[in-house]
């Protein structure tokens, strides 16, 4: 049979088909391409010769695995430089936040436990594994809240800032300890400031606690103001404060935990604000946080059926400081985000710190404050009729906690004091000021109650000594506010001095000369006067601001 030309000529022409041999296989060098155009006949330069290597010489290329494992071994190195770069720029490890899989009291947020009867978070042993069988632990009240409950006074935070005279299980530095994630997160902030004890309770380091994230004020317990008093008068107040401060907030509201007023505010700026955050509250200790969050949940049950189911395990609130020991995680928002009630920042600065635990309930007004003047006028006697009787010269006891000695002012200027009605006022001459307070301390002079704690008093150790100016006769000078007390409303009233007098003796006559003793660690403000009462509503000014000066000014509402 004669062969296939077709098949010799695609054999001669392509090398591929023919069949693999023992002989090398050589490689041909490529005829030139020339290409025509229509424009010109002229060829293109041939491209130069390919150069073809000596079988088993040059470079190999990298294979697949090569280039992986060189990939990787440049990310470990990497790796390795950008974690010492960190542990050297880092300074201090961050702190870890509290576990939720912990199960906890739901009234004080101590974590549950069986061995210690005492400590927060006991519960019988058979409740517990019973509770834990149901996957129902986060539904126990330990022994302490129930305690609690029914009134009784058991404290346990101790340390910096602590109680005396209780029991003590935890310190005040652990538990601020457990507020120090909230930073290093995003999340939102609810500040309580009480109102009675504004300057106290400030908490004027709270971006230490807080950092940068959003902070809504609330200010509380504004029902226990005087009677008559202007709320318009006192939120201005408040924005007033708070800016001298330089505290940037988003807004700032008037409340009342037991009246509701201004709760529905604060819901709708919280549920604006969060934006799927969890939401904090923050405060010092017995400023109302357990209350305030019992009042959100309550009107907000009204259209959130998520709170109103978790109305039935609501935190514990008495008058003990330091009911909450731990964060109280609360599933409150239908939207998302939780609410966790926080244990209060303990201050060592404030009269609570120094005051025995079973007297710490004497310091916590129950109902309105009514100022008590000194010297005192009656309904039918005036200004004319009390010439005679000065303050210069005399001393005044605030319970066995504060004592003033007037040193020199007005003939008839009067000292109001605002705070809790159980602690008694007592007005002596300076001369005789030091043997009265050690005679009749712990027995009118209380707290400290009984001879016994009287012994162990600290004492007032502490003294400041004011000079107080003032320009308008119509209003108190200013406000000497205790920390954790309360407040004193210095008005000089009863002389008319010229305004346009340049007289040296009549600048002497615009200044007041008090000595306040406190215990040592207990701090004294000089404020502005708070205008509390029907007379706070006709001296009040209101502040003229630019345009720029009210776009910075927080609002607020009530």
């Amino acid at each position: 049979m004669a062969p296939n030309p077709l098949l010799l000529s695609i054999k001669t022409l392509n090398p591929i088909f023919l069949p693999f041999s023992t002989k090398t296989l050589t490689l041909r060098k490529p005829s030139p391409i020339t290409c025509r155009t229509s424009s010109s006949s002229a060829a293109a330069p041939p491209p130069p010769p390919l150069s073809v290597e000596p079988e088993g010489s040059g470079a190999a290329a990298p294979t697949r695995g090569d280039r992986f494992l060189e990939r990787h071994n440049s990310m470990s190195a990497a790796a390795v430089v950008i974690k010492k770069d960190r542990a050297k720029n880092k300074k201090k490890k961050p702190e870890a936040k509290a576990s939720s899989a912990v199960a906890c009291c739901y009234g004080c947020g101590a974590p549950l436990q069986t061995t210690e009867v005492d400590a927060p978070g006991y519960v019988d042993s058979g409740t517990y594994e019973l509770k834990k069988r149901h996957r129902q632990l986060r539904t126990i009240l330990c022994g302490r809240c129930r305690l609690l409950s029914h009134g009784h006074m058991v404290t346990a935070v101790g340390g910096h800032g602590g109680y005396p005279g209780g029991k003590q299980f935890v310190s005040a530095e652990e538990l601020r300890e457990k507020l120090s994630h909230l930073r290093r997160e995003k999340v939102l902030i609810v500040k309580l400031v009480d109102i009675i004890d504004f300057n106290g309770s400030f908490l004027a380091r709270i971006r230490d606690l807080a950092g940068a994230n959003p902070i809504i004020l609330v200010i509380t317990k504004i029902d226990l103001l005087p009677k008559g008093t202007d709320l318009n008068c006192i939120g201005d107040w408040v924005v007033e404060a708070t800016t001298k401060k330089k505290l940037n907030v988003i807004s700032i509201h008037l409340t009342s935990s037991k009246s509701l007023v201004g709760i529905a505010g604060v819901i709708s700026t919280i549920q604006k604000e969060k934006k799927g955050r969890d939401v904090y509250i923050l405060g010092s200790a017995n400023v109302g946080k357990s209350a305030f969050v019992n009042a959100l949940l309550k009107m907000m049950s009204q259209k959130d059926p998520v709170a109103a189911a978790a109305r039935k395990y609501k935190p514990m609130q008495s008058a003990v400081p330091g009911t909450t020991l731990g964060p109280i995680e609360i599933e409150a928002f239908l939207g998302g985000g939780k609410l966790f009630d926080t244990p209060g920042v303990h201050l060592h600065h404030r009269q609570a710190a120094v005051v025995h635990s079973e007297d710490l309930p004497s310091l916590a007004p129950q109902s309105r404050l009514r100022g008590q003047s000194f010297p005192a006028l009656s309904r039918k006697s005036t200004l004319k009729d009390t010439d005679d009787v000065g303050l210069n010269g005399f001393s005044l006891f605030w319970a066995g906690l504060v004592r003033i000695d007037v040193i020199k002012v007005l003939p008839q200027t009067r000292l109001t004091f605002y705070g809790p009605k159980k602690l008694q006022i007592h007005m002596v001459p300076t001369v005789e000021a030091n043997e009265f307070y050690h005679k009749e301390l712990g027995i009118i002079l209380t707290p400290p109650t009984s001879k016994e704690r009287a012994e162990s008093w600290i004492g007032l150790e502490a003294v400041r000594h004011l000079q107080i100016k003032f320009e308008d006769q119509r209003r108190p000078a200013c406000d000497i506010a205790i920390s954790g007390l309360g407040w004193i409303a210095v008005e000089p009233i009863g002389m008319q001095l010229e305004t346009d007098s340049n007289n040296a003796e009549d600048d002497s006559m615009r200044e007041l000369h008090l000595s306040v003793h406190v215990p040592k660690p207990v701090e004294i403000f000089v404020r502005t006067p708070m205008p509390v009462g029907k007379a706070g509503g006709d001296w009040y000014h209101y502040q003229e601001l630019t345009e720029k000066e009210e776009e910075v000014r927080p609002k607020w509402f009530y």
